[in-house]
C-alpha cells in the first residue's frame, strides 16, 4: 500500500529552521512516496536503520541523514494506504534524552 504522509509540514518547518537537514530529508521524503508497505516488517525493509518502538504505540523511528536526525512516526494501515504520523523530530543526541526520560512512546509534538 502507498504511504500517506501525514504532517508532512511538520518536516519542512524543522528543515527551514534547521537548513543543514534539507538534503537528508529530501532523501527521506522520495523514499517515503515510493514506499509499499502493508504490515510493519514492510518499514524495516524499506529502512534499514529504522526501529519498531514497543509498548503498543504502533510508532517507528527513523535513522535519518547517517543517524545525525531522527524522526519518530505513529502508523496505522488502512485498506487502500499506509498511514504515517509525524510525532516527533530532531538531533540523535535529543532523541537519546527523549528515551532516557522515556517519553519516545508518547511524545506528540505535530
Amino acid at each position: 500500500m502507498k504511504v500517506h504522509l501525514i504532517k508532512r509540514q511538520s518536516i519542512e518547518d524543522y528543515v527551514n529552521i534547521n537548513a543543514r537537514s534539507k538534503s537528508s530529508f529530501q532523501i527521506w521524503l522520495s523514499i517515503i512516496k515510493t514506499a509499499d508497505w502493508n504490515i510493519p516488517a514492510d518499514i524495516i525493509k524499506t529502512f534499514g536503520y529504522a526501529d519498531i518502538l514497543g509498548k503498543g504505540t504502533n510508532r517507528v523511528v527513523f535513522n535519518v541523514g547517517g543517524n545525525t536526525y531522527r524522526i519518530i512516526c505513529k502508523y496505522a494501515f488502512g485498506q487502500n494506504m499506509a498511514h504515517l504520523f509525524v510525532c516527533w523530530i530532531g538531533i540523535h543526541t535529543e532523541y537519546d534524552e527523549l528515551c532516557n526520560r522515556g517519553e519516545q512512546y508518547t511524545v506528540n509534538l505535530y
